[in-house]
């Protein structure tokens, strides 16, 4: 049955088939990102560097994180009335966490002896965070961001309950008719689209992530590992 589904040329074609409503889905996915990386990242980086605020940022994130995702967005959707508007807002207050501690971790594990050793050559302190700091801690940051956009293609697909586009349609306009072929594909679609975005992502921290910083890695451990 999921195959006939997935061949029938009815479900690929106009305003509401697979390739419009995975390109909204990504759409939603990329904007809620980009606002939570322009949030996350500097103040991750600022505690990191400095340590100031550290505990307030870990509570918080904890709290945030603790928050029920369908609730939090039918909430918006209330307040705002505009199912795209209060999607994306949840999407960032859920996507901020995992980035921000991400950022923050890395700069928290790196080296301090390095940092001395930088600092004793000369370097700023703005030369130390982007030359030393930053770099060495970009697995860290980068598993953060991972972490972020799996939440917010998750979260994506539930939010159609309030009446957003993108393939959590499928799956709500299935149970609604009891067509479970729809349902199953939706969440196929959904699937994959997570998995083909964290591949995706593995491969950009592989090439951003210095090789010192993984042989590092490779000698603390004693073997192989995939940063």
């Amino acid at each position: 049955m999921i195959w006939d589904w997935f061949t029938d040329s009815a479900h690929w074609q106009g305003p509401e088939g697979i390739p419009v409503r995975l390109g909204r889905h990504l759409g939603y996915v990329g904007l809620s990102l980009a606002i939570a990386l322009i949030v996350a990242v500097p103040l991750g980086l600022y505690v990191g560097h400095t340590g100031r605020g550290g505990v307030v940022l870990v509570s918080a994130g904890n709290a945030i994180r603790a928050l029920p995702t369908l609730g939090l967005v039918t909430f918006l959707f209330l307040l705002f009335t505009e199912s795209e508007t209060a999607t994306i807002i949840g999407l960032v207050v859920l996507a901020i966490p995992p980035i921000l501690a991400g950022t923050y971790a890395g700069l928290q594990a790196t080296d301090k002896g390095v940092v001395d050793a930088a600092q004793g050559v000369g370097m700023t302190g703005w030369q130390r965070l982007w030359q030393v700091e930053v770099p060495i801690s970009l697995p860290l940051v980068l598993g953060g961001i991972r972490n972020a956009v799996l939440q917010l293609v998750a979260t994506a697909a539930v939010a159609s309950y309030v009446g957003l586009g993108g393939l959590g349609r499928f799956l709500l306009d299935g149970l609604a008719v009891f067509d479970y072929p729809q349902v199953i594909g939706g969440a196929v679609l959904t699937t994959l689209l997570a998995v083909a975005l964290d591949l995706v992502l593995s491969a950009v921290q592989r090439a951003l992530v210095p090789k010192g910083v993984r042989l590092a890695a490779i000698a603390a451990t004693g073997k192989k590992v995939t940063v």
